[in-house]
């Protein structure tokens, strides 16, 4: 027994001590179907507060100590799996490392290898004193004493990816720490499970991972791993009745977290035909929900951490317009997202979908991995973005604008032409006034003013229509098929009845049939030639009409305009 090699089973000990503990062995079921595989190679990725250090803490104990049956054996891994649960218990030696104590800002990589490697050399030549080893060389002596002894190794990392937040610009020290954990794990006989676990994934550069052996589980896709991920509904609620606490605040508080488990082969034709979503599991933040029991009382339980700051620092220095999209997701929004160009750091950023992505693996956002769209999960994680946001007067602009943009939303479909007016009038005042007086700039007034449209609509601009082109059409999507559809037409220097006259006598909802009886037709004008001492000057007009090409009698379609016209 050692620090590093075969440590003591004390600390998950106190774990199942603990006045609080959510029994999450079933975990090891899952490891122990792909230890001495191919699939060998585990690397699980979590936000902080989720419990990554206490299931390194158990996988160290079950595999590395016969003397913790007694932890295991009343426990769900063992009621899951009778009669091979214990099988893999304290069959291996295990070394565990924590990467935090090595990887410091006032040491170079290449030094904290060496100190690894020296540390973990030493306790091998006590624990196995008849090997022959290289001191400055890890892998070389793994491998001789596999030849000498036959003894697999258990490799748990914890804090993998330290160096990543710790030195996130030192590019050299990451690709050296790389090489050293790909020359550590690839295709050595030595290895019975590599198990990481982290914040982050592993690194990309480009397409591929750095470390292409490992399997990754993260908040994005934690497949078999989703219900060790945090705590579940049902781990929640019985908490709830055990401590006598509100389920529905708790679940407001700290759920939201969606995450998909594996498929079951029996289950897989029923979803593909859209009649199986029980591979959903619903995630609490564990340590959030543990002091909320222990302390009765339900509140903000996120630590200000490193990963706190860069939330603010990310959202502070508004990265491709990331502020605007914050607001959004303030207001209980949801934003599709492209995660496939991060490359899982902390530094490389070519899109604000990429600060978007890191986000959801800081736990500071949901992720809906089927529609692609991220959320702010829960009221706690509100009140960080909240705090984040609140010492900022940069910030005040763009939360007005989002209000703005919801405002105008409720107003167009309640069909009330005056305030669609004057928001889009307060929108363009604030616009570059340079190229105020242009239809373009109308439409791109009109684009930003709707920005809020984005978590119900895909947006169109200059939409073939077979007789001339509709300016703009926004369409439902596939999750908000009770929205109608917006057909907007813009007009300078003439009324926007003209602007609705020009969509009816084109037909441009023709070709949108689809969506008839659905559908707001809406003509936006202003006079670009008014002076500024003109009662018009600046001044917006809307005229808004339901249906368009419906019906025979184009008159009767106006007529219609203020009828049934709801759809907030």
């Amino acid at each position: 027994m050692g620090i590093y090699l075969n440590p003591p089973i004390q600390r998950f000990e106190e774990a199942i001590k603990s006045d609080i503990y959510v029994d999450k062995t079933g975990m090891i079921s899952e490891l122990n179907k792909v230890i001495g595989t191919k699939q060998k190679y585990i690397s699980v990725s979590r936000p902080r507060r989720f419990g990554k250090t206490m299931a390194a803490d158990m996988i160290c104990a079950y595999y590395g100590a016969i003397e913790s049956r007694s932890l295991f054996e009343d426990k769900v891994v063992a009621s899951e799996s009778p009669n091979e649960w214990d099988d893999e218990l304290g069959k291996y030696n295990v070394i565990r490392i924590v990467m935090t104590d090595f990887v410091k800002k006032d040491k170079s990589v290449a030094d904290a290898i060496k100190l690894i490697t020296a540390r973990i050399i030493s306790e091998l030549r006590e624990e196995f004193p008849n090997v022959e080893y290289d001191s400055e060389d890890l892998f070389y002596s793994l491998d001789k004493l596999y030849l000498k002894e036959k003894t697999q190794f258990v490799i748990v990392i914890d804090e993998w990816d330290a160096i990543f937040r710790i030195r996130k610009d030192d590019k050299e020290g990451q690709n050296l720490y790389l090489d050293f954990l790909r020359d550590w794990f690839k295709d050595k006989s030595y290895i019975a499970l590599a198990y990481m676990t982290g914040i982050l994934p592993i690194k990309k550069y480009g397409e591929h991972s750095a470390l292409n052996m490992f399997d990754e589980y993260s908040m994005l896709y934690p497949m078999q791993f989703a219900k060790y991920t945090g705590f579940t509904t049902e781990e929640v609620e019985g908490l709830c009745h055990e401590y006598k606490m509100d389920i529905e605040e708790v679940e407001k508080w700290y759920d939201g977290y969606t995450v998909a488990d594996s498929i079951p082969l029996d289950k897989r034709e029923l979803y593909r035909a859209g009649e199986y979503e029980r591979h959903k599991i619903a995630i609490y933040s564990p340590l959030s929900v543990v002091q909320a029991m222990r302390t009765g009382i339900i509140g903000n339980y996120w630590n200000n951490t490193e990963t706190y700051e860069a939330l603010a620092e990310y959202i502070r220095k508004d990265f491709d317009g990331l502020k605007e999209y914050t607001g959004i997701l303030m207001n209980n929004g949801r934003m599709k997202i492209n995660i496939s160009k991060y490359q899982n750091d902390m530094t490389t950023f070519k899109s604000k979908d990429d600060v978007l992505a890191l986000l959801i693996h800081l736990g500071y956002l949901g992720y809906d991995s089927e529609t692609e769209e991220v959320f702010i999960p829960n009221r706690e994680i509100f009140e960080v973005f909240k705090d984040s946001t609140s010492d900022d007067p940069q910030w005040q602009e763009p939360i007005e604008a989002m209000t703005k943009s919801i405002e105008l939303l409720d107003a167009i479909w309640n069909c009330d032409e005056k305030t669609v007016a004057d928001i889009i009038e307060w929108t363009h005042d604030r616009t570059d006034n340079k190229s105020y007086n242009s239809e373009l700039s109308l439409s791109h007034t009109l684009q930003y003013a709707l920005y809020a449209g984005q978590q119900y609509y895909t947006e169109f601009k200059e939409v073939d229509s077979g007789k001339g082109y509709a300016d703009l059409v926004y369409i439902p999507s596939p999750k908000h098929t009770d929205k109608p559809l917006l057909l907007i037409e813009l007009k300078n220097g003439k009324s926007p009845q003209e602007a609705i006259d020009q969509i009816l006598s084109r037909n441009y909802s023709d070709r949108l049939e689809h969506y008839k009886g659905n559908m707001l037709i809406i003509g936006i004008s202003y006079d670009a030639d008014a002076r500024n001492v003109d009662e018009g000057y600046k001044k917006h007009f809307c005229r808004i009409v339901r249906g368009g090409g419906l019906f025979d009698d184009k008159l009767a379609t106006l007529e219609m305009s203020a009828l049934n016209c709801n759809f907030s």
